[in-house]
């Protein structure tokens, strides 16, 4: 695979940004690839990402910070640099719907999600001839009223253990604690359907179907300390009529979450992905 480096910035709008960063690639024989920008007019924040080929670049990009830190300060920038050809590590939690799990381990094995999976853990023994068809370690960790803590200790062990970039909850039916979550600001995906904050709760299809709903849809975020509030990195939607059974919006609801979850993966996997506040910006 091409490598090619990534620079992701905000910083608040100004002039001058895009010319200055453009210039700075360019005086150091870097070539640009791609270059999306926005600028948030409520917030006054400019957000940006450039991708350009490092391969005649004269700086080593382990250096990059030192030579690159005299425009970060003059425009007061948060900046990081990733590279294409260096592969996150994520671990998936899964519970036991296998459709998400099934859907990304596809993805991966054919190249989509160019990420590595060193681990999957879950909290039943359902999926794990799946893992094995992968060839990916199953680690079951028990989840009880009375054991939570020690299970999310456990887990907190694994992720270490694997060195994890980043984890993604493919219908993990468990409330992870503020504590979890706290650890790993940004690296936690979740996926679930996109009714909240209606029909909240248990059978939340049955719930719609009894309502009629016309539309039903999938949301994949980032977690935070506030249950299903996170940034919204997808979304999408499939029209139901009233010929739907339950049924027919559960599969279709499933046939979403999986597709959803997917991109979301793939797009912080490809360093698409800008926050700011409670929002994000996908380039």
């Amino acid at each position: 695979m091409k490598n090619s480096a990534i620079l992701l910035i905000s910083c608040p709008d100004r002039k001058g940004e895009v010319a200055t960063i453009a210039d700075f690639v360019y005086r150091h024989n870097g070539n640009i690839l791609h270059a999306d920008e926005h600028a948030d007019e409520e917030s006054g924040l400019f957000l940006m990402r450039v991708e350009f080929d490092p391969k005649d670049f004269d700086i080593d990009l382990t250096e990059f910070g030192k030579h690159f830190s005299p425009v970060a300060e003059a425009f007061n920038m948060t900046w990081r640099l990733a590279q294409s050809s260096q592969r996150q590590q994520m671990i998936i939690l899964v519970s036991k719907y296998d459709h998400c799990l099934v859907d990304i381990l596809y993805r991966h094995k054919s190249g989509e999600l160019a990420c590595e999976i060193p681990l999957i853990i879950s909290n039943h023994a359902d999926n794990q001839a799946i893992a094995e068809f992968y060839k990916i370690p199953y680690a079951i960790v028990p989840v009880a009223k009375d054991n939570k803590g020690q299970a999310e200790a456990t887990i907190h062990s694994l992720i270490d253990q694997h060195k994890a970039d980043f984890m993604v909850l493919a219908r993990y039916m468990q409330i992870l604690s503020n504590d979890f979550v706290n650890r790993y600001p940004q690296r936690i995906i979740n996926i679930h359907h996109s009714f909240l904050p209606a029909f909240v709760g248990a059978r939340p299809y049955h719930q719609a179907f009894e309502r009629g709903v016309k539309l039903i849809g999938a949301t994949s975020h980032y977690v935070t300390e506030v249950l299903d509030d996170g940034p919204i990195i997808e979304q999408d939607v499939v029209r139901v009529s009233h010929r739907d059974t339950v049924e027919d919006l559960i599969r279709k609801g499933r046939d979403l979450e999986k597709v959803v979850l997917s991109r979301a993966v793939r797009w912080h996997v490809e360093n698409r992905v800008l926050l700011y506040g409670n929002k994000t910006v996908v380039f």
